[in-house]
């Protein structure tokens, strides 16, 4: 698997409102233009790409390498869908902070509205569970406060989270999810996760080398009574183990964990994924059953971190240039024209759009080679 980062930097102060409002029009109209031309499943299966979302917010003119793009340009969207009504299939919940919280909620009154009502506890239970592996079993450094679920009425779906760096640290992550190439919410699940590189060590129970992990950490969970975890925990200390993590990653106080291991041995979970829903069960007590496994079973999960890796209306902030209204407004009527001939048949601006496409893709083409021929890098900037 390729992997690449960037650098999310945390931006304080707001969208201004003639901004955010032209991004609510041009996101809408950019989400309806693809679904007309590829379906819903494809707009999901795009915002689940870490490099076409950033993409996606520069060309709505947020800044390029600020967290604060997540959220404004998620919010723009789930409002520019919202405004273009039930026929283009795709949903949206949650959000930042509060909003976040509500996604369960959005997705009950979602389904009931489509007529849908039995597939809202399995897309909520699917919200829950993406939410917990990102805070929990994938433990580096970064604590989520944004939560985004989007779904079509097929069960398709596709999350876009973000995480901030603990201890007063300036630097964000973004998670990545699509329901198609999930085979194991628990197992290599993400489409992609893009950030800044973590700080101290990293726990990741999802990577494919963290699986005797998952499996002894629930069993133990299940098999095992608190005193021994206790017990095994001490002789990891004594054995001077380097499980060193940030600060906010200390080990939960012991009548706090004995409580929680009570409740696990009195109700085995099933498997990780079981366990990792419990309540109680949250990114310090895991990490302490991980920790205990290790010195009984003798398995280790994986500390490698498991991030991933142009403008076209400017920037917010001014970078690389001012956003210009007049050009932004006329580049959203062009595409809104378009959308309103190809409802009533008249393709001519839609084909003029794929041509276009067309010709950017071969030029890319063309320009790699000639880089290739030169002997320029392909990582070089021309």
């Amino acid at each position: 698997m390729q992997r690449k980062t960037a650098r999310l930097p945390l931006h304080s102060g707001h969208c201004p409102p003639w901004l955010y409002q032209r991004m609510v029009q041009l996101a809408g109209a950019l989400a309806e233009a693809i679904v007309v031309e590829f379906g819903p499943g494809e707009l999901l299966a795009r915002l689940a790409d870490p490099a076409w979302f950033q993409a996606f917010g520069a060309l709505l003119g947020f800044d390029w390498h600020s967290s604060g793009l997540t959220t404004v340009v998620t919010a723009a969207l789930k409002e520019g869908l919202s405004q273009r009504g039930r026929d283009l299939g795709v949903y949206a919940a949650g959000g930042k902070g509060r909003a976040s919280r509500a996604t369960p909620s959005e997705i009950g009154a979602i389904a009931e509205r489509l007529g849908l009502p039995s597939a809202a506890e399995q897309l909520v239970y699917t919200s829950r569970l993406v939410a917990k592996v990102d805070n929990a079993a994938v433990q580096d450094g970064y604590q989520l406060y944004h939560h985004t679920f989007w779904f079509t009425a097929d069960g398709r779906w596709a999350v876009v989270q973000q995480g901030m760096e603990g201890e007063g640290g300036r630097w964000a992550r973004r998670y990545h999810w699509w329901s198609e190439t999930v085979e194991d919410p628990v197992c290599e699940p993400h489409q992609g996760i893009v950030g800044a590189a973590a700080v101290g060590l990293v726990l990741d129970l999802t990577a494919a080398q963290s699986a005797s992990a998952r499996q002894a950490t629930a069993s133990l969970a299940g098999e095992v009574p608190e005193r021994e975890v206790q017990r095994a925990l001490s002789c990891l200390s004594r054995q001077g183990e380097e499980w060193v993590f940030p600060a906010g990653h200390a080990i939960p106080a012991e009548r706090y964990l004995n409580r929680v291991l009570y409740q696990l041995y009195e109700r085995p979970p099933q498997d990780f994924t079981d366990l990792l829903l419990r309540p109680g069960v949250g990114p310090s007590t895991l990490r302490a059953l991980v920790m205990a496994a290790e010195v009984i079973y003798g398995v280790r999960a994986s500390r490698t971190d498991p991030i991933r890796y142009g403008f076209a209306h400017g920037g917010k902030d001014g970078h690389p240039f001012p956003v210009s209204r007049q050009d932004y407004d006329h580049n959203l009527a062009v595409l809104e024209q378009a959308l309103r001939r190809a409802h009533l048949g008249q393709q001519e601006s839609m084909a003029a759009l794929r041509r276009l496409a067309r010709w950017q893709s071969e030029a890319a083409v063309g320009l790699k080679t000639a880089k290739e021929e030169s002997g320029v890098g392909s990582n070089a900037v021309l």
